[in-house]
Parts: C-alpha cells; sequence; structure tokens
C-alpha cells in the first residue's frame, strides 16, 4: 500500500475526529474511545482498552490495527501512550470467558477501562465504541460500525488492546511452549489445533470455543 504525504495524514486524521468534534460540540467534556482485541481466538484474555485523545495533539496514522503492519502499530503503541490525555488497558481471562460468554467478557473488561479511567481522574461522559452496545455505564454511549477505522479515538484504542494482548500471547509463548502462541497470538491456526491435539488443553485455552477437539 502506498504511503500517505503528510498533507493526506493530516486530512485523514481530520476526518477520523469527526465523531469526536461532534461530541465536543453536544457539550460533552470527556470523551473516550473504546476498542477490544482477542474475541475471536481459541486462547488468551480478551483485552480491551480506552483512550482520550487530546483534541490539541495529533498523532497521525491512527487505523484499524488490523491494517496496520506490526511494526507501525508497536510505533503508534508507544506514540499513544505518551500523547494520549489518558488511557486505560484491561484483560479478562480464558476461565471467566467460558464462564459469562466472550460477549459479556468483552462488555465487562470495556467497563473496567471506564472504571480505570475514573480512578485516573479522567472519567469520559462519553464513549466512542467500536459496534459494541455498552450498557452499566453512566456514559452516553455512541456505537460505531468499523468505528477503529472512522475514529482516531477508537483507532488508538485498538492499537493498544492489540499490541497489549500480542504482547501477552508472546509471554504465554514461552510459558505454554508447544502450541505457537507468539506466532499465531491464539488464533486457530493450523498449527495451533495440532498443537492442542498433541498437548491438550492448557490453562488460558477457552473450553467454550474448543468443544469439538478431541
Amino acid at each position: 500500500m502506498a504511503r500517505l504525504t503528510q498533507e493526506q495524514l493530516e486530512e485523514k486524521y481530520e476526518k477520523l475526529s469527526t465523531y469526536e468534534n461532534e461530541a465536543y460540540a453536544q457539550g460533552f467534556k470527556v470523551v473516550a474511545g473504546i476498542d477490544e482485541a482477542g474475541r475471536g481466538p481459541l486462547a488468551g484474555p480478551v483485552v480491551a482498552a480506552a483512550c482520550i485523545l487530546d483534541p490539541n495533539v495529533k498523532i497521525l496514522g491512527l487505523d484499524d490495527s488490523k491494517k496496520l503492519s506490526e511494526k507501525k502499530r508497536e510505533a503508534l503503541f508507544k506514540e499513544i501512550k505518551e500523547k494520549a490525555l489518558c488511557y486505560a488497558v484491561c484483560e479478562v481471562d480464558a476461565k471467566t470467558i467460558d464462564e459469562i460468554n466472550i460477549l459479556n467478557a468483552t462488555k465487562q473488561c470495556m467497563r473496567d477501562c471506564v472504571a480505570e479511567l475514573g480512578r485516573k481522574g479522567m472519567a469520559p461522559d462519553k464513549l466512542l465504541i467500536d459496534a459494541v452496545k455498552l450498557e452499566g455505564t453512566s456514559c452516553d454511549v455512541t456505537a460505531i460500525i468499523k468505528g477503529d477505522a472512522n475514529s482516531n479515538s477508537i483507532a488508538a484504542a485498538s492499537i493498544l488492546a492489540k499490541v497489549t494482548r500480542d504482547h501477552i500471547m508472546v509471554e504465554m509463548d514461552e510459558k505454554y511452549p508447544g502450541y505457537g502462541f507468539a506466532k499465531h497470538k491464539g488464533y486457530g491456526t493450523k498449527d495451533h489445533y495440532a498443537g492442542i491435539r498433541e498437548h491438550g488443553m492448557c490453562d488460558i485455552h477457552r473450553r467454550t470455543f474448543l468443544k469439538t477437539i478431541h
């Protein structure tokens, strides 16, 4: 994919600020973007992130984390943590996912992020979320289809969540060798299924996702 020029990056950033700008124009004071990583894998936690960007500080190049190279994600991960007004990253483990299901686990994880922002002194009053209708907060919520490609703050949250989860799965690869977690990050690849057949399930496998494995 061709690299965007500085001017194109600036234009894209402005375009992806539309939802945030509208929220501030409506009188909301603290706007947070929320996204998750890891709803689909067979192993590992689901990770959510909430990010409050500084309206006066641009982080160029934000996009859906899945569209970015690992190198670009890592660079933006560092920049977001340096420049965001506030952020929170939380996880819910595989055991809890099995107990309450992945959607409820994802929502719990997102609510934990909102609470964490509050503990850090930046309680949001507006949430922009990638396609999830989140209940149980005192915030006004807007669920945006493909939000991570249409909102800078959701894109930033998607990068924080994905990079954090990728790092966790690399650590899990050392703890539970034989499954290839560092490579596939817990998704259901051919190598992952082969590892499960050879070694059985480990502590971070989601049992409810793996009922058909023998």
